[in-house]
């Protein structure tokens, strides 16, 4: 069950979307929305840019930056109330009986990975859009809320908001601990689902071995209509070929985080960095 999802308020033109495929989200689980917005800490921004004995070059830095986190808060606090309006969505600070989604808007000052990945840790589900055109979180706080919160996060498509959660699910299947973990994160949307398909890619020329098979078998037991099926890669790889499957079913992508052994490298390497950068009308429920 999904109660609490963290979404950030980035106070650009991607919030909008990002916050409508939240609260489709939230809808069905009668679930709390925090949107945290984070304010760069000017002072500590200007520091690290200027050299020692730059106090001139500082303070008109400073100066700048101090407006630029004013506008970008004072945005995003707008777009955050002008939502809410529409949506009819209440804001509360602490739950109450009341069987449908609330909102609370959050503030925090300095790092934007550090924070969405605090607050993170304690939300059932991330929501954080893709970065367009410099608009929208740092590509470093999708790394930081993936690698350090131990949260599954969604990642809704650029293209258009989500008005439901999918129909149909792909779960990119691999016999990994990250890919178990990412299952397990995926029941809420399991159960709401009516199609899911377990797809493996298939690393050989053998495609005889149903390594996704088990899993089918244990979901059934659950209910859910499943079915598995082995692929050969395309030919730019297996990124292309799950991404290639999902967005011909119009389907949310289950994944685990696999890839490069180094942590730091793991979510802009190989397979993920396909997924994150190529896969924009595709949405994905990534979990490391």
């Amino acid at each position: 069950m999904i109660k609490t999802i963290l979404v950030p308020a980035t106070g650009t033109d991607v919030d909008r979307a990002v916050f409508a495929s939240a609260l489709a989200i939230a809808r069905p689980f009668a679930a709390h929305l925090d949107f945290l917005h984070v304010r760069v800490d000017a002072i500590s921004v200007a520091m690290t840019a200027t050299s020692e004995g730059g106090t001139v070059m500082m303070g008109g830095l400073l100066d700048r930056l101090e407006e630029e986190g004013e506008t970008r808060e004072q945005r995003a606090r707008q777009i955050f109330d002008e939502f809410c309006a529409r949506e009819r969505l209440a804001i509360a600070e602490i739950p109450s009986a009341a069987a449908e989604p609330s909102a609370q808007w959050l503030r925090q000052m300095g790092r934007e990975p550090y924070w969405v990945a605090e607050y993170g840790r304690a939300a059932d589900l991330m929501v954080i859009g893709r970065p367009i055109e410099g608009q929208g979180v740092a590509p470093e706080t999708i790394e930081t809320a993936v690698l350090e919160s131990g949260r599954p996060l969604l990642i809704p498509p650029a293209t258009t908001a989500m008005t439901a959660p999918p129909e149909t699910i792909v779960i990119a299947w691999k016999a990994t601990r990250e890919a178990a973990h990412a299952v397990t994160a995926a029941a809420p949307f399991l159960d709401l689902a009516k199609d899911i398909h377990v797809v493996t890619v298939a690393e050989t020329e053998d495609l005889s071995t149903e390594e996704g098979s088990q899993l089918m078998t244990n979901l059934r037991w659950r209910g859910l209509r499943v079915s598995a099926e082995r692929l050969p890669p395309d030919q730019r790889g297996a990124g292309d070929t799950l991404l290639g499957t999902a967005r011909d079913r119009r389907a949310l992508l289950v994944m685990g985080g696999y890839g490069h052994s180094w942590m730091r490298e793991w979510i802009f390497g190989g397979f993920t960095q396909d997924v994150l950068q190529t896969a924009a009308a595709v949405p994905i429920l990534i979990v490391h």
